[in-house]
């Protein structure tokens, strides 16, 4: 079996460049645009060429260091006053993913810390937050697959794999690691509208790795569930809060709700970073609203009647309550709430 977190990356660092998989052109085209300063790398994440919290934040870090390299040529002894518009530039390209900040504070923390030339150093650092990715992503695909008592097909939604994180995935982790366990039997995948994540990201991972894939259009679910063909749910997520809520891919919040009418068990899978202690609950989240004709085109195409207007959250929140387990590198809290997010965060 093919591991393509190994195989197949979303962001690479060749050439003293940043390289990033078009996620938006697969499965029919594998293509890597290069990027050489940071606002082009911000539009990349706005535009979606790049998705899922963890790669987002491992992009920014990437492109921290073309942001110095620019500075630093431009202004040697005033270069940290001149990057402050670059991160800046990069911390607005998305609101709702919470690793995003989380990477560029890790990377402003190196920069204080600097004399001289900072490209080094800083790269040092974005490649320390890309393997540590990777490495806890294989951790949590041992701890989510633990979860999986008897051999079950599982539902997933949008795309929470290789190409969302620096390798390997989160909660496609717990599938790849489920799997060669004999504990996942298949996957189910919601086509993830307006993207299509599902369709065309997770159906494409799952297929590299000879995992038996089913598409499904979002409405299929409950369906699906009342049968009784699935045991576990288990997606990723963009920031979880204080108290255990989950915001996610929009659509989450009714698997959720689904699971726990038909008793199918609702698993989160996310690293650390994308834990948010300083927020109490998802109510308090900014959720991003995309473009109206995201929904409203497809493939360039209108398809609905003109006239008709579009309503388009990127995200929803998944209440604390509706969530079985939310596993992380540093452990897995069951029936989360305040307490046990705390004790969780506080190991090491």
């Amino acid at each position: 079996m093919t591991d393509q977190a190994d195989t197949v990356e979303a962001i690479r660092w060749q050439e003293n460049k940043l390289q990033l998989l078009d996620q938006r052109v697969l499965p029919h085209e594998i293509a890597y645009l290069t990027y050489g300063d940071a606002h082009a790398v911000a539009d990349a994440i706005r535009d979606m060429v790049v998705r899922g919290a963890p790669a987002i934040g491992i992009t920014a870090a990437y492109g921290i260091v073309l942001a110095a390299r620019a500075c630093f040529a431009q202004s040697p002894v005033d270069w940290k006053r001149a990057i402050e518009a670059d991160l800046q530039t990069l911390t607005a390209s998305r609101p709702t993913a919470v690793n995003l900040f989380w990477a560029i504070e890790r990377m402003r923390e190196v920069i204080a810390g600097i004399e001289g030339d900072p490209e080094a150093a800083l790269l040092a650092e974005a490649r320390r937050i890309h393997d540590d990715d990777i490495a806890a992503n294989r951790h949590m695909g041992e701890l989510g697959a633990a979860l999986i008592e008897a051999p079950c097909a599982i539902l997933t939604h949008c795309n929470a794999g290789a190409l969302a994180t620096g390798g390997y995935g989160t909660a496609l982790g717990v599938v790849r690691a489920g799997f060669a366990a004999g504990k996942i039997t298949s996957v189910y995948a919601d086509e993830t509208r307006p993207w299509m994540q599902g369709a065309r990201l997770t159906a494409w991972e799952m297929v590299q790795e000879g995992i038996p894939v089913t598409l499904q259009a979002e409405g299929a679910a409950a369906h699906l569930m009342k049968q009784g063909r699935v045991g576990w749910v288990i997606v990723g997520s963009d920031r979880i809060t204080a108290n255990g809520d989950v915001v996610n891919k929009i659509g989450t919040y009714g698997l959720a709700v689904l699971a726990r009418h038909h008793g199918v068990k609702f698993m989160v899978v996310a690293p650390a970073s994308t834990v948010d202690m300083s927020i109490a609950c998802g109510d308090d989240v900014a959720i991003e609203q995309r473009s109206p004709d995201e929904v409203l085109y497809l493939a360039g195409q209108r398809i609905a009647a003109e006239g008709a207007e579009a309503w388009n959250p990127a995200f929803d929140v998944t209440p604390a309550a509706l969530v079985d387990a939310i596993v992380t590198e540093r452990g897995v809290v069951r029936n989360p709430d305040v307490e046990k997010m705390r004790a969780m965060m506080e190991r090491a």
